[in-house]
């Protein structure tokens, strides 16, 4: 009984520090703080009602996640547009999905088939847009635009390689979504269906070119200049 008492204050910390985590990635990820803006933990704990301590674990836990900076001597911010970062990401990218694509598409089987379709069927049925959300690409879409992807490389088999396409899609996410709005004429949903089509008709070769193309689209976006700037 009176061991109960001593963790139910870490654990009611945790929540609120997961919580405030959860809040502040949202908020990078749909724009409400744009790139190169600061971040500042005062601001963030009054608009949150909670200490600086907890919002401070908050942003070095975005921070791992490569959607903030954290500045020398100059506390946190949002990465700007012309970060190189997004380039090398892209280029980490190019390199290690097609390969993990290929293992998928050669070890891949029915379930696995099953579940690109499914995850692809959600993609191009979920709205990319929602007058409430805003300009940039919906929550439910971009749940939905990974799930697709992370899917497609899934019948490799191997944790580790799925576990760094993770940490490389987190990173890149909002460079992804800044590039949806700098570049609104683009056709992602027929990329998408000619790479589902490729990986189903298990045409290793075409789904791995498919696939870099698509990546460096976006990549090839975020170099050039904007399209929403006048």
């Amino acid at each position: 009984m009176t061991r109960t008492a001593p963790t139910s204050a870490p654990a009611g910390k945790q929540m609120l520090s997961e919580q405030v985590y959860a809040h502040l990635r949202d908020a990078i990820l749909r724009g409400d703080h744009a790139p190169g803006d600061p971040l500042k933990p005062q601001d963030l704990a009054k608009e949150q009602g909670v200490s600086l301590a907890v919002v401070r674990e908050a942003l070095v836990r975005v921070v791992g996640e490569g959607l903030a900076d954290r500045l020398p001597n100059r506390g946190f911010a949002v990465p700007a547009l012309s970060d190189r970062r997004w380039q090398e990401i892209a280029e980490a990218r190019r390199t290690v999905e097609p390969v993990v694509l290929r293992m998928s598409i050669e070890r891949g089987d029915v379930e696995w088939e099953a579940r690109v379709r499914a995850a692809h069927h959600r993609l191009a049925r979920t709205p990319a847009y929602l007058p409430e959300e805003g300009e940039y690409y919906s929550s439910a879409w971009s749940e939905a635009h990974r799930v697709f992807h992370r899917t497609l490389l899934e019948g490799c088999g191997n944790p580790v390689l799925l576990q760094t396409f993770d940490r490389m899609w987190t990173a890149s996410e909002l460079a992804r979504r800044w590039s949806a709005h700098r570049n609104p004429g683009r056709d992602g949903a027929m990329e998408h269906r000619r790479l589902e089509e490729a990986a189903l008709a298990r045409d290793a070769a075409t789904a791995s070119e498919v696939l870099v193309r698509h990546l460096t689209r976006t990549a090839d976006v975020m170099a050039g200049p904007t399209t929403s700037s006048p």
